[in-house]
């Protein structure tokens, strides 16, 4: 149903970092690449999360009630990512915890502040 969904960076190389070492644990990599936008995925034609500079140059900025939500495969893969980002310099938004009977889910905000949920159906 997804077939991208773009997020914008203030400062594209720490965000390339960041994402990098980030999406590694979900097996995410860089899919497709130019200067300003970088496209990350598991495989080509699948759904890619793509982070970039904004096309109009002016300033990035972040969508009040926007949030990205990756998938761990797992609780400890949800741990996971929460924990990595945490280390990769975002800032703490909720705890990983059990939020439903069927859901598991952390929440972060990126270097840029972009909303990012991390979660595991249960």
């Amino acid at each position: 149903m997804i077939g991208y969904t773009t997020i914008g960076s203030k400062d594209l190389d720490k965000a390339v970092s960041f994402y990098d070492s980030l999406l590694e644990l979900v097996g995410g990599k860089r899919l497709m690449e130019m200067d300003r936008i970088k496209f990350y995925g598991t495989e080509a034609g699948g759904a890619m999360l793509a982070v970039c500079t904004p096309a109009d140059e002016g300033s990035q900025s972040c969508g009040n009630g926007q949030m990205t939500a990756i998938p761990g495969g797992s609780i400890e893969g949800a741990q996971a990512l929460y924990n990595k980002a945490i280390e990769l310099g975002a800032t703490d938004a909720g705890a990983p915890g059990q939020r439903f009977d069927f859901f598991y889910g952390s929440y972060v905000y990126d270097l840029d502040g972009n909303k990012l949920c991390f979660f595991h159906m249960t």
